[in-house]
């Protein structure tokens, strides 16, 4: 793998002193553990050995907190396995927080990686409280500068600790952890050589979809039991279900799934098993989602074939507002930091709000929108994007949107950049859909071979189901015969 130099000061951690990569032994001779492990705890740093265990190596954690700028004070997390690669890995958080748990290291310590993690820069352990964005400094620590400072530090210890810089830098995050990849690659180009974005909420279209669609089921008639939801998928998958050669209660292409919630209106006298009219309304409005007047989308759709699971992230049952524990992904949280003293009607919330929402210095400053890679491919950077099809959070059009700009913009995006949707997934994971793909690997392989995977291959926990998911634009097609488990009798054709 190609190297990268740690080019970025830290003073606080005193690393200047560390050996050049030319002058260090190769890694697997570096005498590293416990007493290098404790040689670390200076300048405000706290170091603990732990013993292999339950299939993790042995590695050293070392914590302490870094202040990149005045009043900022950034938690992070290095763990530095015995078995080191030579490479290290920056994870990223989810909701409004960060992540520095070792379940969330554990996949990457497994792998050799010495890896980096941050808790944002706030202390909140509230996954959609977000009221601390009034610090302005905590804001932009969030927005942007936390991953970074994470990254220019973690790249010195990890060096300090091995005796040499690391060969390649990666990157990878789903949901927020996806907005922070794509923040890194826009705003800070050099830091990481491969970076992994799963369903990012890189626009706080995310957060005004969530209140759009509240309120679309609040209108009167317009709510939806579990029940009623599970009938307008099953209907779904009885149309779509079978385009892609298979009927396996997945539909691997939704956005060609054509049909039309009219089809379960009660006639005139029945109540049951169909759907009001106010529902049929009601879910045109969800698929075909809601454009605002700068022609932007102020509600992104959400795709056929995962209405059951809507209601982890949408209150479909009429309750609106009031009753989403999410307060519209953390927007309402926003409210002093967006809109100042001027009261919102949550409720009934307007094109103006929204304008307002994406006009703001908040969302100059937190989304990460810009399809403008030069400077990240030019530096030899590698960008995978993914997005399950059936999430009902952040809509994969968002992620399709994204890719279709890079793709545009961007010469080096033919070879530098791949995006892949994942039929049946939820949101990072979850779902009927083959849910565990080890991207890592994948960028690993495109890394060393210098060709990217046309399919990552899927599998589903405690199931025989594997599936190969398909490089935008292609789609998996069954081929007609054989074992549908074995991706040798799938391929990948263009969507239609």
């Amino acid at each position: 793998m190609r190297k990268l130099a740690a080019t970025a000061s830290l003073s606080a951690l005193a690393l200047a002193s560390c050996t050049t990569a030319d002058q260090a032994a190769p890694a697997e001779t570096l005498l590293v553990g416990a007493e290098a492990c404790s040689s670390l705890a200076t300048d405000g740093m706290e170091t603990s050995w732990v013993a292999a265990a339950e299939g993790l190596p042995a590695f050293c954690e070392v914590s302490t907190t870094l202040h990149p700028v005045d009043g900022s004070n950034v938690g992070v997390v290095y763990r530095l396995p015995e078995n080191w690669n030579g490479d290290v890995l920056g994870i990223g958080g989810g909701a409004w927080l960060g992540n520095t748990s070792l379940q969330a290291a554990s996949d990457g310590l497994r792998k050799g990686y010495a890896t980096m993690q941050t808790n944002g820069g706030h202390l909140s352990t509230e996954a959609w409280g977000n009221e601390w964005t009034i610090n302005p400094v905590q804001a932009e620590d969030f927005s942007h500068r936390a991953i970074h400072a994470m990254t220019d530090a973690g790249k010195r210890v990890t060096a300090l600790y091995y005796g040499r810089e690391h060969d390649t830098a990666v990157y990878s995050g789903c949901s927020t952890g996806g907005r922070m990849g794509l923040m890194e690659a826009q705003r800070y180009p050099a830091d990481y050589d491969a970076i992994i974005v799963g369903a990012p909420v890189y626009t706080l279209q995310v957060q005004t979809s969530a209140v759009f669609r509240n309120q679309t089921f609040a209108q009167p008639g317009g709510a939806f039991t579990p029940a009623d939801l599970q009938m307008v998928q099953d209907a779904s998958l009885a149309a779509c279900d079978g385009n892609d050669g298979l009927v396996d209660g997945i539909i691997n292409a939704p956005d060609q799934c054509t049909w039309q919630p009219r089809a379960l209106q009660c006639s005139p006298g029945e109540t049951e098993g169909c759907l009001s009219p106010q529902q049929v309304d009601a879910l045109n409005t969800i698929y075909n989602g809601i454009r605002a007047s700068d022609g932007s989308w102020a509600m992104h759709p959400m795709r056929r074939g995962g209405e059951a699971s809507w209601a982890f992230f949408v209150v479909a049952n009429g309750g609106g507002q009031n009753a989403d524990p999410t307060r519209g992904g953390g927007l309402m949280g926003l409210q002093p930091v967006i809109f100042g003293a001027r009261p919102v009607d949550w409720t009934n919330f307007s094109d103006a709000n929204y304008l307002t929402v994406r006009n703001s210095d908040f969302a100059e400053m937190y989304e990460a929108d810009n399809p403008d890679l030069s400077a990240f491919f030019e530096h030899g950077g590698h960008l995978m994007l993914w997005h399950g099809e059936s999430d009902a959070g952040p809509s994969p059009v968002l992620s399709e949107d994204y890719a279709r700009a890079v793709m545009a913009e961007n010469p080096e995006a033919a070879s530098q950049f791949r995006y892949y949707t994942i039929p049946g997934m939820g949101h990072c994971a979850g779902g009927p859909g083959a849910d565990q793909i080890d991207y890592l690997a994948d960028m690993e392989g495109w890394l060393n071979s210098g060709q990217p995977s046309g399919a990552l291959l899927g599998r589903k926990a405690n199931s025989d189901l594997v599936r190969p998911h398909c490089a935008w634009p292609g789609v998996a097609q069954f081929g007609g015969s054989g074992d549908p488990n074995d991706p040798e009798n799938w391929f990948c054709e263009p969507r239609s």
